[in-house]
């Protein structure tokens, strides 16, 4: 039974404020982890998972799936959350995150249901997605296949070998997603190694080219339905996000990259979110 699809905003929105939810509490529970590059990915992840990509939970092999290549591989609690919600594992399963003997590691490792690629080694996932598109050329299936990518790791050189070699190629099936919050583990992106101009550069390597609001959902509805449609590069979309995003302690704070919140914190942030929920 393949996973239901919907275009509705608001069931959307309920769903991403949720998946804060669980990423925050397994995060408290582990006692360490990414909680800002987690929390700033939530509404790409629903968008593909609930929304665009052909995936099934029940048979996660299955041949004509769409693939999700989560480069940026500290952000998994993300991942772990929309994954479990989706049913490739219980819930209760997110309460091991970084558990001694858990599937669920501090980055995404094959073995775990609903997991592509093991990753975390920044800047490789482009290249992964590359050979993945390449073998299912000489397969003859056409699945998608997204990889989600973060600002700061397009600083490595190999991201930009991938991207030469996806446009040399013409790999239309593959699909980048950057999760473009300014901040990386050493402060802004802008003041580490300035990326501008971002998309311009994405364009002279030969692809198709986004620039969207990354928690809109409107918008990455929009921009994943005319990705599909061209069918001779590959695309990019650059996702405008914010770090740390729906807890206002936690937004655009670069000392979130890799600390869990206490439980005094956890309850303050949860409070946050269901006087959203209580909005939508």
């Amino acid at each position: 039974m393949k996973n239901k699809k919907t275009t509705d905003i608001r069931t959307l929105k309920k769903k991403a404020i949720k998946i804060r939810k669980d990423i925050l509490m397994m995060l408290e529970k582990s006692g360490s982890g990414h909680t800002g590059g987690s929390l700033s990915l939530v509404e790409i992840l629903v968008a593909l998972y609930y929304y665009k990509m052909k995936h099934d939970p029940r048979n996660p092999g299955w041949q004509g799936r769409d693939r999700l290549l989560l480069s940026k591989g500290h952000g998994c609690p993300a991942l772990y959350a929309v994954l479990a919600d989706c049913g490739y594992f219980p819930r209760e399963e997110l309460w091991g995150l970084r558990k001694l003997g858990s599937p669920l590691q501090g980055h995404p490792q094959l073995g775990l249901q609903g997991i592509e690629i093991s990753s975390g080694s920044l800047g490789q996932g482009l290249s992964i997605a590359n050979g993945m598109a390449l073998a299912n050329r000489i397969d003859r299936i056409n699945p998608k296949i997204y990889c989600i990518m973060g600002d700061g790791e397009t600083n490595e050189g190999q991201i930009w070998e991938a991207a030469m070699t996806a446009s040399h190629y013409g790999l239309s099936d593959v699909c980048g997603i950057v999760d473009f919050n300014k901040l990386q583990i050493d402060g802004f992106c802008c003041d580490v190694k300035g990326l501008e101009p971002y998309a311009k550069k994405w364009q002279s390597f030969g692809w198709h080219t986004l620039e969207i609001d990354g928690h809109d959902f409107k918008a990455l509805i929009n921009a994943l339905d005319e990705a599909d449609k061209v069918i001779d590069k590959p695309k990019v979309l650059i996702a405008h996000t914010v770090k740390g995003k729906g807890v206002s302690f936690i937004e655009n704070r670069v000392e979130w990259h890799g600390i869990a919140p206490k439980k005094d914190e956890l309850e303050k942030a949860l409070t946050e979110l269901n006087e959203e929920l209580k909005k939508c």
